[in-house]
C-alpha cells in the first residue's frame, strides 16, 4: 500500500514526531511504500495568498502545491499528525489544507451539491493536546474537534477515516503513556496492512 505521512511540528524532539518514527517504523517493517511530508522540514509556505484564490478556480495551482497534490494523489491511504493547539490545527497544517485542498482537486460542487474527490483513500489522524480526555469531553471539545476537523476537512474532501486517535496530557506523558501509544500505533498499522 502507498502511504503519505503528512507530518508538522517544529521540534524533532518532540512527541508528535516520536509517533511519527513509530508509524513509519511500523510501516517499514511490513514493506509499505512510505512519502513523508514534514511540513517544517520542507518550509512549506501556509499563507493562501489572492494569486492562490484566483488560480483556484480556473484550476490552475502553484508549483509547491502540484508538489503536495500529486503526493495526495499517489497515496492510497494518508496520516496525518499534528498537535491540537488553540483547539485546532497548527497554522502551517490549516494552511496546507486552506492551499493543497484546493477546489477542483479535494472537492467541487455539482450543481450546488458538494462532492468530495479524494475518495477511495483512507485516512488516519493523530494527535496530541496537553488537556484530558475527561476535559474535553465535559467541555464538549472532543465533538467540535470531530465536527470541524473529522467532518469539515477529512470528510468533506472525500477520505475514509479509519481511526482518529488523540493522546492526552502529552505535555506529562510518562514512558508507560509512551509504550501503550506506541503499541496502539503498531496494532493500527498492522491490522491496515493486514487486511487492505
Amino acid at each position: 500500500m502507498r502511504h503519505l505521512i503528512i507530518y508538522t511540528h517544529p521540534n524533532e524532539n518532540s512527541l508528535n514526531h516520536h509517533l511519527m518514527n513509530t508509524v513509519v517504523e511500523t510501516l517499514r517493517s511490513r514493506n509499505q511504500e512510505i512519502v513523508v511530508r514534514d511540513l517544517y522540514q520542507i518550509g512549506f509556505n501556509p499563507v493562501l495568498s489572492l494569486n492562490d484564490m484566483q488560480g483556484q478556480r480556473m484550476g490552475k495551482v502553484s508549483d509547491d502545491v502540484k508538489t503536495e497534490q500529486d503526493h495526495i494523489s499517489w497515496a492510497e491511504q494518508i496520516t496525518f499528525i499534528y498537535p491540537i493547539w488553540w483547539t485546532g490545527l497548527p497554522a502551517v497544517m490549516k494552511g496546507y489544507v486552506d492551499r493543497v485542498f484546493s477546489y477542483g482537486f479535494a472537492y467541487r460542487y455539482d450543481q450546488g451539491i458538494q462532492k468530495g474527490l479524494l475518495k477511495g483513500k483512507k485516512t488516519v489522524i493523530i494527535n496530541t493536546h496537553g488537556k484530558s480526555s475527561e476535559e474535553y469531553e465535559r467541555t464538549g471539545m472532543d465533538k467540535a474537534l470531530s465536527l470541524t476537523s473529522d467532518h469539515g476537512i477529512f470528510i468533506y474532501s472525500g477520505l475514509e477515516i479509519i481511526r482518529h486517535l488523540f493522546f492526552d496530557k502529552a505535555d506529562k506523558a510518562s514512558s508507560e503513556d509512551l509504550d501503550i501509544w506506541r503499541d496502539q500505533i503498531k496494532n493500527l498499522y498492522s491490522e491496515q496492512v493486514l487486511n487492505y
